[in-house]
C-alpha cells in the first residue's frame, strides 16, 4: 500500500478504473433490467414483449463487456492518469445515460403495441 502514495497525496493504480468500470456495468446492467422489468410489468405487457427484454438485456450486457475490455486496454496503456480520469467520467456518464434511458425506451414500444395489438 505505501507505492499507492507519493508525497502523501493518493495515487490510484492503474487497474483502478477497470475494476471501477467493472462495477458500474454490473450496477447499470441489474438497473437496466429491473427497470425494463418494471415498466413491462406496469403496462401489462405481453410475451412478445418479455422476450424483448431478453434481446435488450443481451445486447446491453454484450456492449457491457466490450466497454469492459475496453478499459482493461486502457489500464495497460502508457495514457497518463488524468486522460483516464476525464474518458472514465465521459464513459461513466454515458452508460447511466443508456441505463436508465434505453430501459425507458420501453414506455412507447409498450402503448404502441398496446394500441395496435390491444
Amino acid at each position: 500500500m505505501a507505492s499507492a502514495f507519493d508525497s502523501g497525496v493518493l495515487v490510484p493504480s492503474r487497474t483502478a478504473y477497470a475494476k471501477r468500470i467493472s462495477s458500474h456495468l454490473a450496477a447499470a446492467l441489474v438497473t437496466f433490467a429491473l427497470l425494463q422489468i418494471f415498466i413491462i410489468a406496469k403496462t401489462g405487457g405481453s410475451l412478445v414483449l418479455h422476450l424483448g427484454i431478453i434481446i435488450a438485456i443481451g445486447g446491453f450486457a454484450m456492449a457491457a463487456r466490450a466497454l469492459e475490455h475496453r478499459w482493461v486496454m486502457l489500464d495497460q496503456g502508457g495514457l497518463p492518469t488524468a486522460g483516464l480520469a476525464l474518458r472514465f467520467r465521459r464513459d461513466l456518464i454515458q452508460l447511466w445515460g443508456a441505463s436508465i434511458f434505453g430501459a425507458l425506451l420501453w414506455i412507447p414500444v409498450a402503448i404502441i403495441y398496446r394500441a395496435l395489438f390491444g
